[in-house]
């Protein structure tokens, strides 16, 4: 059987762009695997009440991926609980209080937990400054300017601080998590000054340690923004607490 050239040439440049797709695809499969083990470092830390934490390696700094569950100072002092969701008396209060969540989504606390003379995080961590965000921001692509701004800083910068796909969010959110960093974040909510909890699951706040007058520096992350809030308020606000490695 004979068969044309044309032929030949036609069986020829398919080869090649079988040959060639074929490439396309191990190298595709490839850098896939080189992806996938580039594995972020954990490890784990407990605090006074036995609760052990998921921590994780962000840069040099090392973050717990889960907020603050704690009920004591590390000391073993009580801070007291509050267990109403719309309690007027939360804004009375001047001393150290904790509203508990869940087991997943931790504690909120005033700002008088972070005040007091004693410590609220595992002995060898502590509550981060204003400057361990700020540092924080800057390695997930945050400039050094915007770092210093109040209010909605950055682009979308939230999305690698958010649990992947920002599944326990609500629904419909404009955020969209691909939790880069290991930071976990879920929307904890917060317990207003004015006694009412807010835990709808549309947004995350943390304090800070640092002071700014009689008020205290926090972050927030907000499920209709992609990017990251930061301001200061005043003592009476619940907030959850993400603790940083000393």
């Amino acid at each position: 059987m004979k068969y044309s050239k044309s032929i030949f040439s036609k069986i020829s440049k398919l080869s090649s762009f079988l040959f060639y797709a074929l490439m396309i695809v191990i190298l595709f499969s490839n850098c896939k695997k080189v992806e996938e083990e580039i594995k972020l470092e954990y490890s784990t830390v407990s605090d006074v009440d036995g609760n052990i934490y998921k921590t994780v390696k962000i840069g040099d700094q090392w973050w717990m991926t889960e907020n603050l569950k704690v009920s004591k100072f590390n000391d073993g002092t009580s801070i007291e609980e509050n267990t109403s969701t719309s309690d007027s008396a939360w804004i009375k209060t001047t001393s150290p209080r904790f509203h508990k969540l869940d087991s997943v989504q931790g504690n909120l606390y005033n700002g008088y937990v972070i005040n007091s003379n004693k410590k609220i995080a595992p002995k060898g961590w502590r509550v981060p400054t204003d400057q361990d965000w700020k540092k924080l921001e800057e390695y997930i692509g945050l400039s050094s300017d915007e770092v210093q701004l109040y209010g909605w800083r950055g682009a979308d910068q939230a999305e690698k601080l958010v649990i992947e796909s920002s599944e326990g969010w609500l629904s419909g959110t404009v955020l969209f998590g691909d939790n880069e960093t290991g930071f976990n974040a879920l929307p904890s909510g917060c317990y207003v000054f004015n006694g009412y909890l807010n835990t709808e699951k549309n947004s995350a706040f943390w304090w800070t340690s640092t002071q700014f007058n009689t008020s205290l520096v926090y972050r927030n992350i907000d499920f209709s923004h992609r990017n990251i809030f930061r301001h200061y308020t005043n003592s009476n606000y619940g907030f959850a607490i993400r603790c940083i490695k000393e």
